[in-house]
């Protein structure tokens, strides 16, 4: 069970093996955005969601609480976020507190498919760039809507293949995507009403972000070079990403509604 978990953790973040997950911390330490856009999602609930005071914002997979931080900052809302990994929701914690929010966030380290069956009756529940970690899409879809209420939000961060897309065509080979028309298809099945979907609203700065992982890759080659081949994969399956969300998929963020 700890392996699978471990697979699925890798795999959310782009990591060929679980032998790359102690270092991910490392790896990841110059970047705060993990995958997705806080501003697109906070659009969306501004849009969409009625907010009070009483509102409940749900983070699953937070990374290191940048949608989580600047929800609470932009709307003044509650927002609880659990990662897996300590020194994320450590991160997370001091940043928070850092933009004076720390009241508004609330952090811990959990294992998500664990925390959907003891996290209830949230506003909205937010799944961001997080992969397979939750299951297939059926049960990730299953998952997020036990979290929220009857009327309640899911904000997905996902990518579809265009309609003449296959995954043979997808440079990454860790998760298998499915086209729009299948998504659609399990929105209505999983009585989810699709609110929004937004494309790539803003552009993102993905030489930047490499450039960043590289550096710290390749100082943990200096340090273990023994490692050299897993630091060199990590770099390529990056590019391989990239690669993939500027042509083999559609990077898209989805408001359901549960009805």
């Amino acid at each position: 069970m700890i392996k699978e978990i471990e697979e699925k953790l890798a795999c959310s973040l782009t990591a060929e093996t679980i032998e790359l997950v102690p270092f991910l911390p490392y790896l990841l330490q110059d970047l705060w955005e993990l995958g997705s856009n806080p501003r697109d999602m906070i659009r969306m609930i501004k849009r969409h969601m009625p907010i009070s005071e009483s509102t409940k914002i749900l983070d699953l997979a937070c990374g290191k609480g940048a949608v989580s931080i600047n929800i609470a900052k932009e709307l003044g809302v509650k927002v609880y976020g659990f990662d897996l990994i300590p020194e994320f929701i450590e991160y997370s914690t001091q940043k928070a507190k850092e933009l004076g929010v720390d009241e508004l966030c609330h952090f811990a380290v959990g294992e998500v498919n664990e925390v959907v069956d003891t996290e209830k009756n949230y506003d909205c529940v937010i799944f961001g760039a997080a992969g397979n970690i939750l299951g297939s899409p059926q049960e990730t879809l299953t998952k997020l809507s036990k979290v929220v209420k009857p009327g309640g939000y899911i904000i997905i961060d996902e990518a579809y293949l265009p309609d003449d897309g296959s995954n043979e065509g997808v440079m990454y080979k860790n998760y298998d995507f499915l086209n729009h028309k299948q998504w659609l298809d399990l929105f209505k099945n999983n009585s989810l009403k699709l609110v929004e979907e937004l494309q790539n609203e803003e552009e993102y700065d993905f030489d930047s972000d490499n450039k960043a992982i590289a550096t710290r890759a390749n100082e943990l080659i200096a340090k273990y070079p023994e490692k050299r081949a897993i630091f060199e994969g990590y770099i390529q399956s990056q590019l391989n990403e990239c690669t993939d969300l500027e042509s083999n998929v559609i990077a898209v963020t989805w408001m359901l509604q549960r009805i």
